[in-house]
């Protein structure tokens, strides 16, 4: 069995995400969880570790739509129940998006 390599709590958050990989259209897909370092999405096709993403998803902040917009690195893709689970670790994330993720994370 894994060891766990989550850094920080996880919540669950279920909404539409899209991911701009280098030389490729946009993706979409749905976050399965969230955390201050990262968030986990389900995708229709596999996704290469390591990789440099752009992300935009929204998140409910006290009773508002806040969208996020950040720069990520998947950390792993893996098949399951016929999609790929996709762990993508956040880059430098800037203030008004660390502000947000901490308050849904509260």
């Amino acid at each position: 069995m894994q060891a766990e390599q989550r850094q920080s709590p996880r919540k669950i958050l279920k909404t539409r995400i899209m991911l701009a990989l280098e030389g490729t259209p946009p993706v979409m897909g749905r976050t399965t969880d969230l955390s201050a370092n990262g968030v986990s999405v389900n995708l229709a096709q596999p996704v290469a570790a390591g990789q440099g993403v752009q992300l935009r998803f929204d998140l409910l902040v006290e009773g508002k739509l806040v969208p996020i917009h950040a720069k990520a690195r998947t950390q792993y893709c893996i098949l399951s129940n016929g999609e790929f689970k996709v762990g993508l670790q956040f880059l430098n994330l800037d203030l008004g998006a660390m502000t947000a993720l901490s308050r849904f994370l509260r």
